[in-house]
């Protein structure tokens, strides 16, 4: 459920992903962060608010963590998505790359 609706996220970026002006866990960090600044409306938001931490310092750096057992689990797997979704994409690119180049040649 929460997989599913970071996936969405993700896709309504995939032109940025694409083009390489942000990625997967930039996304991630920015999608957290929507959820975690407001009241959380569903059950994908009252998970994230009940098992995920985040914290930032003056210089920007950050840190995302669960509270539980449960929420380390749920954070890897955002992360584990996160680059999935990257070696994906990437992947798709190359595969773009080479057609171009045979076509070429």
């Amino acid at each position: 459920m929460i997989l599913t609706e970071f996936a969405k996220f993700l896709q309504q970026h995939n032109d940025e992903l694409i083009t390489h002006k942000t990625t997967p866990l930039e996304l991630m960090h920015k999608w957290l962060i929507a959820i975690i600044n407001k009241n959380p409306k569903n059950n994908v938001e009252k998970i994230v608010h009940k098992e995920i931490m985040y914290a930032q310092n003056e210089m920007g750096d950050y840190v995302i963590v669960g509270k539980s057992t449960s929420g380390r689990k749920l954070v890897k797997a955002l992360i584990n998505f996160a680059k999935s979704y990257e070696n994906y994409n990437n992947a798709k690119w190359l595969e773009m790359a080479e057609r171009n180049f045979h076509s070429k040649n």
